[in-house]
């Protein structure tokens, strides 16, 4: 291990996974979301009554809208340094320092590099140095095996310490070809951390530059599309840079709207939340699907 890293606690034993609770004592309901056009660009300029909230197929009344570009973000960068990937490490090592170096404003952003491969390395801990975070990612290297689920929820439980949660926008980036076969902690278990620490994942595929198709690929997109994020599939190593810039731009784009549940229940169930842009059907919306209420 290179100096200054520090080995995370160990994950807890696997448990069944058949049903994820992310419990939340519901009073209001805060949803951060991006929307995009049909070509995936971003879309700004709107304003709280352009957009409606179904939660359970409910209409509810918006309390707050806001679209806030400049609230701080808190970053946490997966790197995949298992054997798996050798052969295209370089690059992704050059595409995610350039992205953390354009992605951080010093005076309030703070990131942090975690790699994993039979185990999880905490290669630079929250910061704004982003000559520190750079050194960090061309300072690992591959070999080993895949605890990727034990890297996404130890990086979620760290961005989760940061509070209170309304004054941060938190986002994991995963560089990953999304296999797994060293962890503790379950593929739900990951999930269930990212939600409870409200954060959004973006992942960038390295399988052999895939169209999406792969076991790996799934997984990823599963951890983004119920958080609210989105997979990237470069074509070429060179897609990578792009792919980081698009991320980066993701960020600054995103709005966030608060509601009060009605009706209020406190009943241990799954409450389904959809957010649309009224009248614009061809436009994508990308937000967590919904959340657990604690059972009363």
């Amino acid at each position: 291990m290179a100096a200054g890293q520090q080995t995370p606690p160990a994950a807890p034993p696997p448990q069944d996974d058949a049903t994820t609770h992310i419990s939340v004592e519901v009073t209001r309901v805060s949803m951060a979301f991006s929307v995009t056009d049909k070509k995936g660009r971003f879309v700004t300029g709107f304003s709280k009554e352009d957009f409606e909230v179904l939660e359970n197929g409910r209409p509810q009344t918006i309390a707050e809208f806001t679209a806030e570009p400049t609230l701080p973000l808190r970053v946490a960068v997966l790197i995949d340094t298992s054997n798996s990937i050798r052969e295209r490490f370089k690059f992704e090592q050059e595409a995610a320092s350039q992205f953390l170096d354009e992605i951080l404003r010093t005076t309030q952003d703070k990131a942090m590099v975690v790699s994993f491969d039979s185990s999880v390395q905490t290669a630079c801990d929250l910061t704004a140095n982003t000559d520190k975070l750079g050194s960090a990612v061309r300072e690992l290297r591959p070999g080993g095996g895949t605890a990727f689920y034990d890297a996404l929820k130890y990086a979620s439980d760290r961005l989760g310490q940061e509070q209170p949660s309304y004054q941060y926008r938190r986002l994991i980036v995963i560089v990953s070809d999304g296999e797994d076969n060293q962890s503790h902690a379950s593929r739900d278990q990951a999930l269930e951390a990212a939600q409870v620490a409200d954060t959004f994942i973006d992942a960038i595929s390295t399988n052999n530059l895939s169209s999406g198709d792969t076991d790996g690929d799934k997984v990823l997109k599963y951890f983004s599309s119920q958080t609210g994020g989105k997979t990237y599939f470069p074509f070429k190593l060179e897609d990578l840079t792009q792919s980081f810039q698009t991320i980066a731009e993701e960020v600054r784009h995103q709005y966030n709207i608060t509601y009060r549940p009605e009706p209020l229940l406190n009943d241990g169930l799954f409450h389904k939340v959809q957010i649309r842009v009224k009248g614009h059907k061809e436009l994508n919306v990308y937000a967590r699907q919904g959340y657990y209420a604690r059972k009363s």
